[in-house]
């Protein structure tokens, strides 16, 4: 019997997750439609590829508000069983409150978990698939930046040709052994620059221990000790790719921390992810537990209205207490981990004091 119960609980609750989930998926994908339509409002384009990327993009907003899209669904379904009569049926045969509460919570942990290993890596790929095909298009495609295992690749296009700058990695706003490749408007090669440190934080670029190869002196090598080389905000480039980790999967990150941190990913942001990935599951389990608190520990059928205004009020009160948080982690107020532990271990310490009302009725 209880397996059947189990099962009942279990299956119950997918459903209304996975409803809740398309709800979601539907207006993200209408709300971001449009601002893909007015991206591209000028190009002579079908809304094919708008509709394309919006879908490669929705699935990580999804996966950012999964954590709310488990609270609303987690009251909604604590309020199918009351108004059935299930919670009470299920009382009479051995099923506390908490039990309940438990049973949901620990599949909305193991769901989390699934998200991680299985969806991440996708949705990973669908975002770097999305930002690959929009900087074709886009208006400001003066500079291109790419970070590979070879290091850091940047183009930068200009009146008088482009340049190719790579560089082996990146550490506190200096790029380590860097080359720089010109060419002129028709893809002639005209000029190769090498240095073994280029400090960018300021316009220009100061490079030390220079070697020039120029077309004006037969490509001869010309040794500069210092050298300033030009340019157009890439800093704020540079500064914010190595910000959105998005593109990098949660397994991805864990196998590849040392060679990212090695290229100029940060540690602080790598560990503040890495955290956060961490961080679903237990963000899913006392969501769950947090909609049985507010839902399960009554049978009034006449406050349903209630309780739904009230889950979305949370919802809004959570999700900007969450924003708060991660707001005092970047501004140094607080660690970046702790920024991302602080909403968990708030909503943690409400749910303990009310499993134990929950469970005494």
């Amino acid at each position: 019997m209880n397996k059947i119960f189990t099962r009942y609980l279990l299956v119950n609750f997918s459903k209304i997750i996975l409803n809740t989930v398309l709800i979601f998926f539907a207006l993200g994908i209408v709300l971001h439609l449009f601002e893909e339509i007015e991206f591209f409002k000028n190009l002579n384009l079908s809304l094919t590829l708008p509709f394309i990327l919006t879908i490669s993009f929705v699935p990580t907003i999804i996966i950012d508000l999964l954590p709310f899209i488990i609270f609303l669904g987690s009251m909604f379904f604590f309020l199918h069983l009351k108004s059935n009569k299930d919670l009470l049926s299920m009382k009479v045969f051995g099923y506390s409150n908490l039990k309940i509460a438990l049973i949901v919570a620990l599949f909305a942990f193991l769901f989390g978990c699934f998200i991680l290993v299985a969806v991440n890596p996708l949705t990973s790929t669908l975002v770097k698939y999305y930002e690959t095909e929009k900087a074709k298009y886009a208006r400001d495609v003066d500079h291109l930046i790419s970070v590979n295992k070879n290091g850091v690749w940047i183009k930068e296009i200009n009146d008088s040709g482009y340049k190719i700058i790579n560089a082996e990695k990146i550490e506190n706003n200096i790029l380590k052994n860097i080359s720089i490749y010109s060419f002129d408007k028709n893809n002639k090669f005209v000029r190769r620059v090498e240095s073994e440190t280029a400090i960018i934080f300021n316009d220009p670029w100061k490079m030390k221990n220079t070697f020039i190869f120029d077309e004006k002196n037969n490509f001869k090598k010309i040794s500069v000790k210092t050298y300033y080389f030009k340019t157009e905000k890439i800093l704020d480039k540079i500064n914010s790719l190595y910000k959105n980790l998005n593109t990098i999967s949660f397994i991805d990150l864990i196998k590849n921390y040392k060679q990212l941190n090695e290229i100029g990913y940060s540690k602080k942001l790598l560990n503040e992810k890495i955290h956060k990935f961490i961080s679903l599951p237990f963000f899913l389990f006392l969501m769950v537990i947090l909609s049985s608190v507010f839902t399960i520990g009554t049978l009034n059928h006449k406050q349903n209205y209630y309780y739904i205004i009230l889950s979305i009020l949370i919802s809004v009160v959570i999700y900007y207490f969450k924003d708060l948080s991660f707001a005092l982690g970047q501004t140094g107020k607080i660690s970046l981990i702790l920024s991302v532990w602080m909403p968990i271990i708030a909503v943690g310490l409400f749910c303990s004091i009310g499993v134990i009302q929950i469970n005494e009725k």
